[in-house]
């Protein structure tokens, strides 16, 4: 059912008059008009455990130096590799249950020269998109060689501490798009590994929606890294369908939960409250015209339509927004939702000198810094500050002292910026100016805070992720830079 303007305008008074109700964490999230994230097909990830089995040793048949011996190389004889076998299925099965791959071990330990043969050429036929090597034998290492040489893409090779014997091998040390995990039962390690995997095989399957005043017609490229389908259109699509979208109950709705979760409502009218509605449908039309996952558009001169509120609704929801065509920020925020599973804050820098503190400040500020399920943060409803008409943002509370992650892809430079720090607060405005959302972050072993990432539209996420971007970066043999 639908309504006009002046109905849709009295509906908005009457709960302007019931009021402002403070917002508090764990309130309801806004799932109205958003499209939820696609299925992906998942990814292959092959792999192997590389042991011989302790009767193989006992017959003087294993294939080393020390088999005349019958001897039990690190990591010994006690280490009983079928059991911790058996351990390592069990962990990564419950570890990939949630992302896209598809994870085939070798049911049975690889153990010979041919076994190797034979795996490599599995690996050639089903071309996987990663392998997963688990060696607990130390005179296996040199065994593993030739499949590195055979494979090109990423390898997560797994070698607990006790199965090597002095020095790690140092081509496992250094050898690209290896991560090389040498810890004592690090499944956090391990999950980060197989996490980026999942990520790239994502990114992969996406397609990224641009929106540019520039643009004259529809366009296609494609971003070479991750190999992803760009579809660019013209700014006057977004216009145009934007003022087709006519006020009903169910954008009235939406309306009503986010201006009554909200704790301070600053300068906003009614109808400024309905264009806000009105772009984030219109944002969801056309995500779902062009079967896209993530959306970047030209929005500073797009007047009374600007979708900054749309932006942090769908950011929360994974479905990631970028401001102002940044094709870099957007990948960023695409890599976020998959890599981390939460929404991103992309925004613009400043530095606070006497406290060597990092200011982040922008408009579309999601207030589910926790991810779609986690609990929401307080915030208020303020416009967007530099430019008439005013538009509605978040301005989102963020937690203080809780662990975040500074970050930016750069796709022509081959490279990863990802800062390590931790919340401080969200300073108020004034004294503090900006924009809609404010926050101040202390860098992590950083003497000069303008050392930090000086550039427009870096994205900060809650939680401490440089790790996983160090990996990922690893992985895939990108530059990183990072204050880990």
């Amino acid at each position: 059912m639908t309504c006009d303007r002046r109905t849709f305008l009295k509906a908005a008074l009457a709960v302007s008059a019931l009021g402002v109700m403070p917002g508090a964490q764990g309130a309801a999230r806004f799932t109205e008009f958003t499209r939820a994230p696609k299925t992906k097909q998942p990814g292959l990830v092959r792999g192997a455990f590389f042991y011989p089995p302790a009767q193989v040793v006992l017959d003087g048949k294993n294939e080393d130096s020390w088999s005349k011996q019958e001897w039990f190389t690190w990591p010994g004889n006690q280490f009983e590799p079928e059991l911790q076998q058996a351990k390592f299925e069990e962990k990564l099965r419950a570890m990939t249950a949630g992302m896209d791959l598809r994870l085939e071990m070798n049911p049975e330990p690889v153990y010979t020269d041919k076994g190797i043969q034979e795996f490599i050429a599995n690996m050639d036929r089903e071309k996987p998109e990663a392998l997963l090597l688990v060696n607990f034998w130390n005179t296996f290492s040199a065994k593993i060689f030739p499949i590195l040489d055979a494979y090109p893409g990423p390898i997560i090779l797994y070698h607990p501490v006790g199965s090597n014997h002095q020095l790690p091998p140092e081509r496992f040390r250094t050898e690209k798009r290896m991560q090389y995990i040498h810890a004592i039962e690090d499944w956090e390690a391990l999950d980060r590994g197989l996490r980026a995997v999942h990520a790239k095989v994502r990114m992969r399957q996406s397609r990224l929606l641009r929106v540019s005043g520039k643009l004259t017609e529809e366009v296609d490229d494609r971003e070479a890294f991750f190999d992803m389908p760009v579809h660019g259109v013209p700014a006057d699509h977004f216009n145009t369908l934007f003022d087709s979208v006519q006020p009903d109950r169910e954008m009235q709705r939406l309306l009503s939960k986010v201006r009554r979760q909200a704790r301070n409502v600053t300068d906003l009218s009614d109808e400024m409250f309905m264009d806000a509605v009105r772009a984030h449908v219109t944002v969801g039309k056309l995500l779902e015209k062009h079967d896209a996952d993530a959306i970047t558009i030209e929005c500073l001169f797009l007047k009374h339509r600007k979708p900054c509120l749309s932006f942090g609704i769908n950011n929360g929801a994974l479905v990631p927004c970028g401001c102002e065509n940044d094709l870099n920020a957007s990948l960023t925020l695409m890599l976020g939702a998959n890599l981390f599973g939460r929404g991103g804050f992309q925004h613009n820098p400043e530095f606070d000198l006497e406290q060597n503190h990092y200011l982040g400040s922008h408009c579309t500020c999601t207030p589910q810094l926790h991810g779609p399920e986690g609990r929401a943060q307080r915030y208020d409803l303020r416009p967007f500050f530099h430019q008439m008409p005013k538009t509605v943002a978040f301005d989102v509370q963020w937690p203080e002292n809780e662990r975040v992650t500074l970050c930016k892809y750069h796709g022509e430079e081959k490279r990863i910026y990802a800062w390590a720090g931790e919340s401080v607060t969200s300073p108020t405005c004034p004294p503090v100016g900006g924009c809609a959302t404010r926050v101040l972050v202390k860098c992590d072993n950083v003497k000069d805070v303008c050392e930090v990432y000086p550039g427009p539209h870096p994205v900060l996420y809650c939680g401490d992720y440089a790790k996983q971007l160090k990996t990922f970066a690893r992985l895939y043999d990108i530059e990183i830079r990072t204050n880990l």
